[in-house]
């Protein structure tokens, strides 16, 4: 005999909850399991919506488009929607050591220096930050650190716990790890390829970033023994590729999303660094470095062009001074923009963590 609450969950709820659309992953909430709990009981319904990247707004439209799909069902006179989000956890299957307490770490990569991925990495960790998440940031450029002057945290050296691990620096609410606060600005690192990348295994594995959602890993430039070890050697996520518009810019990008390819690890799109300038005076548009490239590359790839980010004297300025824009003007048009950047690699992270989650397979001899 057939339970009546089973089949009216069954029947009629389940379709409701599949006709709502989350807007980042464009999948239906039943298709990416963000509702769980239902209950229905005196004509109630109950249950709770978990997406898997941070953001209050979102959160509240999908809970609005979800009330509204289940109030308008027969025999509903209430719904009561607990939500929230969750961060997906690192799916990577490999025989590398995970990081412990860090659930994703993500690459932030770019062919060639000069593009502003360090400027990218550094406003997206904090964008995501303010959307209530935990996020860390490593400074993997062993030989031209920039991270600790953009977060405004200078040589500051970390402290040690148990003679063994360090505990990152603090700045507008993101951990952060660097070779920068090793050494003073006027050391250089005169090192051949395994001692620094050494150095960058000691800073990701002897560093208590106790517990994070999100470890963002800036890139040094290019596809050399540095990146190879963090993509062999560290359980990476994702990788986000940042590039700028310009021929020459788009083919060493092509590079850093083939050497992904190459080891395994998923690219969660591609960000196009000063897409267009707009003048400050007359408010002219132009595309000084060519328009178009980073769709044409995400494209090619069968990837997401995350967003394209304009050439702005304010960007520079911000991070020169240690606080990056998304820090020192949290409203702007360009802040914003920052943050649906982080929302989309999130909500990317979230899917693949899903498709990677492969069911279990029991083997008898029955």
């Amino acid at each position: 005999m057939s339970d009546p609450t089973s089949d009216f969950i069954q029947n009629t709820i389940l379709p409701a909850v599949d006709s709502v659309i989350d807007p980042l992953s464009q999948r239906s909430l039943l298709a990416v399991d963000a509702v769980s709990d239902i209950e229905y009981a005196n004509k109630i319904i109950t249950l709770s919506l978990t997406l898997g990247y941070p953001g209050a707004d979102v959160q509240k439209t999908v809970s609005e488009s979800l009330w509204a799909a289940l109030s308008e069902l027969p025999h509903v006179d209430g719904v009561n929607i607990n939500a929230g989000w969750a961060s997906p956890k690192n799916v990577v299957i490999d025989d590398q050591p995970l990081l412990s307490g860090v659930r994703n770490i993500i690459a932030i990569a770019s062919g060639k220096g000069g593009v502003g991925k360090s400027t990218t990495a550094v406003n997206i960790a904090i964008a995501l930050a303010k959307l209530g998440a935990r996020v860390g940031i490593l400074d993997a450029d062993i030989y031209g650190p920039s991270q600790a002057m953009m977060l405004g945290v200078g040589a500051k050296r970390p402290q040690v716990r148990e003679q063994k691990y360090m505990l990152p620096n603090e700045a507008h609410g993101i951990k952060s790890m660097s070779m920068a606060y090793l050494v003073t600005e006027q050391t250089p690192m005169v090192w051949r390829g395994p001692m620094a990348t050494g150095a960058l295994q000691q800073l990701i594995f002897q560093t208590d970033w106790q517990d994070l959602d999100y470890l963002f890993v800036d890139m040094p430039p290019g596809t050399g023994d540095i990146q190879l070890t963090l993509s062999q050697k560290v359980p990476v996520s994702g990788a986000v590729v940042v590039t700028t518009p310009q021929d020459i810019a788009l083919l060493d990008a092509k590079k850093a999303i083939e050497m992904f390819n190459k080891v395994n690890v998923p690219i969660m799109g591609v960000v196009e660094n000063m897409a267009v300038h707009q003048c400050s005076q007359c408010g002219h548009k132009e595309h000084i470095f060519g328009a178009g490239g980073g769709e044409r590359i995400a494209n090619d790839y069968g990837t997401l062009l995350l967003g394209a980010l304009p050439l702005a004297l304010s960007i520079r300025e911000d991070a020169d001074s240690g606080n990056p824009t998304v820090a020192a003007n949290p409203e702007s048009d360009i802040s914003q923009q920052y943050t649906a950047i982080g929302q989309k690699i999130a909500a990317e992270l979230w899917l693949h963590s899903q498709a990677s989650a492969l069911p279990e397979i029991m083997m008898s001899d029955d």
